[in-house]
């Protein structure tokens, strides 16, 4: 479901009823109270024995009767000019400032878990054109180490949420689980285990390591039973030139314009080594911080390194 897009189509209908409403209707409605003014009150006389404050009555209940009938709104006029600025608000907002997702499965463990419902900055990484996604201002580029959402490659109504490990230009190579870029290896430290519970029914026995990439500390996990790179399931791709495959992993150059993303949960993502390069024009924005989690409150306000 393309969240953005109905939330255009709201914003279309709705606006487009309160300028009719504006320009046309109200107007029309308008007239219409003050003619039936005009001839109900040239209708009212002073009865016998009627006190003018009577008379005044009476001309304020006649005006209130015409302004529920004549002047009344139509429903769909009335709920649109409710919900417009509303509608207005929240769409620019989540377009070019903050937007809400919901983490849906593990690949960023422990840095996420499935469950926590994060913030992203929308301009961080320039002004981009709500639904085309097409970016009109620049501002930053997203730098090593960043987490990341992006429209994913081969489905781009699905977003996707990884580490960004390679920017244009950079050499890949992860080799034995071991990560390099441009021939320098990233500092690997091991933590502990950390076994989790794979798909509610068995424990990955994941070990823990802290990394730092580009300034950025954070935890990844990898799994001792699981080789670098599953070859057999990596697809075609464009660019897919530009990577080399074997039983000890992968070498993969970033070609312009695109960027090579990882799952912090090494062994258990789906990731740009299955699927390629995310080219500039999918990025959404960058995930900053966790607001909310229902089964770990503790978890209410973290930032995302």
């Amino acid at each position: 479901m393309n969240f953005a897009l109905i939330m255009l189509v709201l914003l279309v209908v709705t606006g487009g009823v309160w300028l009719l409403d504006r320009v046309y209707l109200g107007r029309r409605r308008g007239a219409a109270v003050k003619a039936a003014i005009a001839e109900g009150s040239s209708q009212l006389r002073l009865g016998s024995g009627e006190s003018v404050a009577a008379l005044q009555e009476r001309k304020d209940t006649l005006l209130r009767q015409i302004q529920l009938s004549v002047g009344k709104e139509p429903w769909w006029v009335e709920y649109s000019k409710s919900f417009f600025p509303v509608i207005l608000a929240v769409f620019l907002l989540r377009s070019f400032l903050v937007e809400p997702f919901k983490i849906p499965s593990g690949s960023m463990i422990p840095t996420l878990l499935v469950g926590d419902f994060i913030l992203v900055n929308k301009y961080t990484y320039g002004i981009r054109l709500p639904v085309a996604n097409v970016k009109v201002l620049a501002v930053n580029e997203p730098k090593r180490g960043e987490v990341m959402v992006f429209r994913y490659p081969e489905n781009p109504s699905l977003d996707y949420i990884k580490r960004v490990v390679g920017v244009p230009g950079d050499r890949v190579e992860y080799i034995n689980k071991r990560l390099s870029i441009n021939g320098q290896d990233v500092p690997m430290t091991p933590v502990s285990d950390h076994p989790y519970a794979e798909g509610g029914f068995s424990y990955a026995p994941t070990k823990e390591y802290s990394e730092e990439l580009n300034g950025h500390q954070h935890a990844v996990l990898t799994n001792p039973e699981m080789p670098p790179v599953q070859i057999a399931t990596v697809r075609p791709f464009p660019h897919r030139e530009d990577c080399e495959y074997n039983e000890r992993g992968f070498v993969c150059t970033v070609p312009a314009g695109h960027y090579f993303m990882m799952g912090d949960n090494r062994d258990s993502s789906s990731d740009s080594r299955y699927w390629g390069f995310v080219p500039e024009r999918n990025i959404v924005g960058r995930a900053f911080m966790i607001w909310w989690n229902f089964s770990d409150l503790g978890r209410i306000g973290r930032t995302i390194k």
